[in-house]
């Protein structure tokens, strides 16, 4: 059971506060906050999801810069938790359109109508947008999202390309366009998050990928959607589906290890043709999850080499290779490795004509670290870092730094091949038309180069 549950900007102010049960102490926010903000211990840079102190358990998931906790003296399930608080965020974003502190304060009292909606005396009753939706009845101050700085998943679509309307995916679920009309369309996004090592010499130790294809729908009267993916779609060992849905022996061009559905999607023809059928429910909600293992072509490739330039010195050369379409542009990057301990400064050399990029030597950790705002495909680009140590290397300082570890969000680019083929959507009427986007990205989980 959650005794407390509230919302917390990273400067420290309380935003959204809610008290279930009373068991636990009125100063808990503060008591958080001063956690979170001193965490030292054992070297870490960030409190983790989970944490006791005093017999409070502490849970927080950070969504677009805010700190969403949840807190219990009973023990509970981690993951339990750490699930609602998400679905929490998911449900008000969908109702509130923008997710953010501003939107948040203006639209205080639909908050806490949702609050006491999905949590009652502490027991949860439901994270459903289209439950909720017969509970609540307060309508959302709408936040005019072209003045936002894009923050979240929002950001990445913006930047995609042109196509698409700025303001879709900060939209609220329940209301209307100006006008009392309400604009006909659905989003599906297919979401991949990449796990790859590398090992020192290029080749590729592990490789995953974590995919999720999410949906939004601001369909009036909800009517009935097919989706279609890859016909030579494999799931399972061999390519044979974990639901026995595929009889055929051999395996597809593209092969999951395992997926799951929602619970609104229908596999009737799922095992002859690769459909999905659901009747989406309002907000947002995740159509299907997978994950592959698969071998698939990294979008990058990282070589480095350091070596000895003097007695106190060392040079440290990183090469960047974008191996995926020259139409497809990589953004966000940032490349960061870990220095030998007696590093006491570094000089950066950047490539000519280099622009929109950033150097970094963070003394307190001892890392390098290198941000891009954009990378095309098909480019190189090189970063040259002179080291100057404190005291003479004894040992091997290949062994003492690195390893390499690069985040970036790719828009329009997926690395599994998994493709929607179609989205078809059951028509009321001859004139009945919707927008449909399907859209896709690709980010780094963990992406790591060994030296």
């Amino acid at each position: 059971m959650i005794s407390q549950f509230f919302v917390m900007s990273q400067r420290g102010d309380n935003i959204v506060f809610r008290d279930y049960r009373g068991d636990v102490q009125k100063g808990s926010a503060e008591i958080f906050f001063r956690k979170v903000k001193f965490w030292k211990e054992d070297g870490q840079e960030e409190a983790p999801p989970v944490f006791n102190a005093d017999g409070v358990n502490y849970f927080h998931v950070k969504v677009v810069g805010l700190l969403f906790v949840a807190t219990t003296r009973v023990n509970l399930s981690p993951s339990l938790v750490l699930e609602l608080l998400q679905r929490i965020a998911r449900v008000i974003k969908d109702y509130l359109g923008v997710l953010n502190e501003d939107s948040l304060r203006k639209n205080f009292v639909l908050v806490y109508e949702l609050l006491d909606e999905v949590i009652d005396f502490g027991y949860v009753q439901s994270t459903s947008t289209e439950v909720l939706k017969s509970y609540v009845f307060n309508e959302p101050i709408v936040i005019d999202a072209t003045r936002l700085q894009p923050l979240g998943p929002a950001s990445i679509f913006m930047q995609g390309t042109k196509r698409m309307p700025g303001t879709a995916v900060t939209k609220s679920v329940v209301a209307n366009e100006p006008g009392g009309r309400k604009r006909e369309e659905i989003f599906v996004d297919i979401i991949e998050k990449i796990s790859v090592t590398f090992s020192s010499s290029g080749y590729i130790l592990t490789s995953e990928i974590d995919g999720t294809i999410q949906m939004k729908s601001y369909l009036t009267g909800n009517p009935e959607i097919r989706i279609a993916l890859n016909e030579d779609l494999g799931i399972g060992k061999g390519g044979r589906s974990i639901y026995d849905y595929r009889s055929s022996s051999g395996s597809g061009a593209v092969v999951l290890d395992d997926c799951n559905f929602h619970e609104s999607v229908r596999l009737d023809s799922f095992d002859t043709d690769r459909t999905l059928s659901l009747i989406p429910p309002d907000g947002e909600f995740p159509v299907m999850n997978y994950r592959m293992t698969q071998e698939f072509k990294p979008p990058f490739r990282i070589n480095t080499l350091i070596e000895e330039a003097g007695p106190l010195k060392a040079e440290v050369i990183i090469k960047v290779s974008a191996e995926f379409s020259s139409s497809i542009t990589a953004n966000t990057i940032v490349v960061e490795m870990p220095l030998p301990k007696y590093t006491t400064r570094v000089s950066f050399g950047l490539e000519p004509g280099a622009a929109g990029q950033r150097t970094d030597f963070k003394e307190a950790t001892k890392r390098l670290e290198w941000g891009l705002k954009k990378i095309v495909g098909g480019s190189e680009h090189t970063l040259r870092a002179k080291l100057t140590f404190s005291q003479e290397t004894h040992g091997n300082i290949t062994k003492e730094s690195g390893p390499v570890n690069m985040t970036f969000t790719i828009p329009m680019y997926n690395a599994s091949k998994l493709q929607v083929k179609y989205l078809q959507i059951a028509k009321k009427s001859s004139t009945y038309n919707p927008y449909r986007w399907v859209r896709y990205v690709t980010q780094a989980n963990s992406y790591v180069a060994r030296i």
